[in-house]
């Protein structure tokens, strides 16, 4: 999409094109990364719009810039082996590399001012092949498309139109789901509390060569305890990352991964649209957070949790933000490695490679 439609025509001759592209993942890299045309969206462009008023925080994440490290194991049951032939999926204990995050690219913003939280991670099969996935507690996402989620970032940064939300939402229906969901549904006082979603879909195949899309969450063992949005501010500005610590000191934390089967005609390439609740659901195995690090020399802090790294038995659909998602966190890391010397970090510390 081009970023200065002129006419309602070439905005759907580009979403036309825009349906073509994302057929093939190697197509869907080259039309997000820009590559096929320089006046279309690029990486570069949705990093630079989430940059807030006064500019990025130097050697930061661009978003999610505010988080904790954690370590631990991905515990196996061998239930999704149907699903998928990834390794990390055979019964048995992987190592996990983490980060609990929050979704704003204010590196001190309050805790209780950020509405989203999230849930990265790295699991290492015995053979060296990786997942990485990047989830929010959100049961869907605001828009449908990266071109539309570039417009939402525009619209909610143009201080000259005050009608620019306003229009944008009325052009973007499904935005209206995520505000529903933003302003009703209830917050808790602890990362260990939430529900962690992919939202994006992806194909599992299994040892046969058989194709499944699936997308999966991790449903908390801590039971969610409602606390008013107002009440939270009395927690004090870091209030989960102490949580978080206190709990895992106290006792390893636990998510059940639920991987849920799509349905024939279920929406895979829309993350806005959620699938309905009786879809076939796999409980694959544990999450086992054991250990918590601040992220200044912590063993998250420079890892890209690419969603695109995948094991074999695992790919991408035809949803589009995981490559848009995939150029974006690449300029985001390039980016925040270059300004190593601007982030702060504990005096004895180094950085972890």
């Amino acid at each position: 999409m081009v970023d200065r439609p002129t006419s309602n025509t070439s905005t759907v001759r580009s979403l036309s094109l825009i349906a073509v592209v994302v057929v093939a993942l190697v197509a869907a890299f080259a039309f997000t990364a820009g590559w096929l045309s320089p006046a279309r969206l690029t990486p570069a462009k949705i990093v630079n719009a989430l940059a807030p008023p006064g500019g990025a925080a130097l050697g930061f994440r661009r978003n999610h810039a505010k988080g904790v490290c954690f370590t631990g194991n991905f515990e196996s049951n061998g239930a999704a082996v149907a699903l998928s032939k990834a390794p990390v999926f055979a019964p048995g204990s992987y190592p996990v590399t983490g980060r609990f995050n929050l979704a704003t690219a204010d590196p001190k913003a309050p805790d209780a001012t950020v509405r989203v939280r999230g849930l990265s991670l790295r699991i290492v099969a015995a053979n060296g092949s990786e997942w990485r996935t990047a989830m929010i507690d959100a049961p869907f996402f605001p828009v449908a498309t990266p071109q539309a989620f570039y417009g939402l970032l525009q619209a909610s940064a143009n201080t000259n139109d005050p009608d620019a939300m306003k229009n944008f939402a009325a052009a973007h229906p499904e935005l209206g789901n995520f505000g529903a969901w933003a302003g009703s549904a209830p917050w808790t006082a602890s990362y260990a509390q939430e529900r962690y979603n992919s939202l994006n879909s992806f194909i599992f195949t299994n040892a046969a060569g058989q194709n499944q899309a699936v997308r999966w969450s991790f449903v908390p063992a801590a039971q969610p305890e409602a606390i008013p949005a107002d009440q939270l501010k009395a927690h004090g500005a870091d209030f989960l990352a102490a949580d978080i610590t206190q709990r895992v000191h106290t006792a390893p934390q636990r998510w059940t991964l639920v991987v849920t089967v799509a349905n024939p005609g279920d929406p895979t390439a829309d993350p806005s649209k959620a699938w309905p609740e009786d879809r076939r659901k796999v409980e694959a195995g544990t999450l086992v957070v054991s250990a918590i690090e601040p992220e200044d020399d912590g063993p998250c802090r420079d890892l890209n949790f690419d969603p695109t790294v995948l094991p074999p038995g695992m790919h991408v659909s035809d949803d589009p933000f995981p490559a848009a998602r995939s150029a974006a966190y690449a300029v985001s890391f390039n980016r925040r490695t270059a300004e190593d010397k601007d982030y702060p970090r504990h005096p004895a510390g180094g950085a972890t490679q």
